[in-house]
């Protein structure tokens, strides 16, 4: 089916006006329940609609939502048996649907799986509704039936939904001038497909440089926060794959504005994401959200030649030179359980490490199921078990902070002031910088340890270098 913008006057193209049904909100693995498609090429109407068997059950709160029971589409055909037919039906039609990118993400994965490529020009009802009704804030299919007094007898069935666009497809063609819906309708067709929500516009404007961008949903909520060294490539990669991934999708249907902050380099993007995700807790970064505390284990000299682990947790946390830290975890407990993997893994001695009371030299639990190499016992000298230990946690051994004092890494016209791999803050001005290598130690984030430490070799002592800031 060819994808490429028609020419003929928009009156004059055949128009497939589609709603679709499904288990759930995710193209790539929830599925169709009902689907309808109604035909219009300026003169005559033609329906279909049918309803699916997704081979799956259908969630309770999805069957309150569209009266779609797993009991209904029991003996309903699959999407195989259906997929020849619905081809042929959409075949030279301008695929039409409100928030299309679901409806079309839908279909054109449920023809992936069963071996079929589909590809349609696209038109989104809602992006047609906010060119044509600019004066209105809201273009959802609900104020679109009220605003146009469009009949509508089961709301979330697709064919109630799909005629509907009909109907508001046949508003439009009345209410306005036909070439100024063509140009409109060749517009919308033309451009890469963008969410309903967003003005190309703002695409535009977006640098295809260093900066972060921040994505928000409805009442302002921010939903997404991300970084790129091209912006502009970066925000479109997200809108290019939400067809095949539940988190793009998610986006997709909840965007509702575009923000963008340039930054000046590498660094300063990781480092002002990393800022803004904490502040702002968006909703789809939930993997940096969490980490909000860390804990390390810092090896001690206990009494000569025996090394013990303790447990060092959030401000406490200070690196310098030859603290013998290991690991940065985002509970007490995940550190716990990697030390007492390695533990158990090595065959070291909890007794030894403090990690388990045995009285009078007694061996530990576990010596006593051969599962200990017996420094609990004197079998295995208390230097050898700590070089074992040690040896062990190599992996884990955080850098140690390589200066006396703060260090400068510098951006453009920016400075990066980093004290112990803490991020102290970005001076513009030599006051600022002064002020900000005399403010001492910051707070300790995992997250800015490792984007620090990746640029270590940008790093210059603050003692021995003057940068001049202007």
């Amino acid at each position: 089916m060819s994808s490429c913008v028609p020419t003929t006057p928009t009156a004059d193209r055949p128009f497939a006006f589609v709603d679709v049904e499904t288990t759930g909100g995710s193209a790539s693995t929830d599925r169709l329940t009902e689907i309808a498609i109604v035909r219009y090429d300026g003169h005559t109407v033609s329906t279909w609609q049918s309803l699916i068997n997704p081979e799956c059950r259908i969630p309770g709160y999805i069957e309150s939502l569209t009266g779609i029971t797993s009991q209904m589409v029991a003996n309903a055909p699959t999407f195989a048996q259906l997929a020849e037919h619905i081809q042929q039906l959409l075949a030279g039609h301008i695929f039409v649907a409100h928030n299309a990118r679901f409806d079309y993400g839908f279909i054109k994965n449920a023809f992936r799986r069963v071996g079929q490529d589909f590809k349609a020009n696209m038109l989104c009802t809602v992006k047609l509704s906010r060119r044509l009704y600019p004066q209105h804030r809201r273009h959802g299919l609900d104020y679109l039936i009220q605003r146009h007094g469009l009949i509508m007898q089961d709301r979330h069935r697709a064919y109630d939904d799909a005629y509907a666009l009909l109907q508001f497809w046949q508003c439009v063609c009345r209410e306005h001038d036909r070439k100024i819906v063509d140009d409109i309708v060749q517009g919308l067709i033309a451009r890469p497909s963008l969410p309903a929500h967003i003005d190309p516009a703002v695409i535009d404007d977006l640098p295809n440089s260093f900066g972060v961008y921040v994505f928000y949903g409805e009442n302002e909520l921010p939903i997404y926060i991300g970084k790129s060294n091209r912006l502009r490539q970066r925000v479109l990669s997200h809108f290019a794959s939400d067809h095949t991934a539940p988190k793009e999708m998610k986006i997709s249907m909840q965007i509702r504005r575009i923000e963008h902050i340039r930054c000046a380099g590498e660094v300063d993007a990781l480092l002002t994401e990393s800022r803004l995700i904490k502040e702002r807790m968006p909703t789809l970064n939930r993997q940096l959200r969490r980490q909000k505390d860390v804990f390390t284990w810092q090896l001690i000299e206990k009494s000569a030649g025996l090394w013990v682990p303790v447990l060092v947790g959030g401000n406490d946390i200070a690196i310098g030179q030859g603290l013998h830290l290991y690991g940065l975890f985002s509970s007490a407990r995940d550190a716990k359980e990697a030390l007492l993997a390695i533990i158990k893994t090595e065959k070291l001695c909890k007794a030894t490490l403090g990690l388990e009371k045995v009285h009078n030299a007694s061996p530990c639990f576990a010596r006593q199921l051969k599962s200990c190499a017996g420094a609990c016992v004197g079998q295995e000298s208390l230097i050898v078990h700590s070089a074992r230990l040690m040896t062990a946690l190599s992996a884990l051994r955080l850098r140690d902070w390589p200066f006396e004092g703060a260090a400068l890494l510098r951006e453009g016209s920016l400075v990066h002031v980093i004290h112990q791999w803490c991020y102290l803050g970005t001076a513009r001005d030599e006051t600022e910088l002064q002020a900000l290598i005399g403010c001492g130690k910051g707070d300790f984030s995992r997250d800015t340890y490792r984007i620090l430490v990746k640029h270590r070799d940008k790093l210059l002592d603050a003692r021995a270098v003057s940068l001049a800031l202007e």
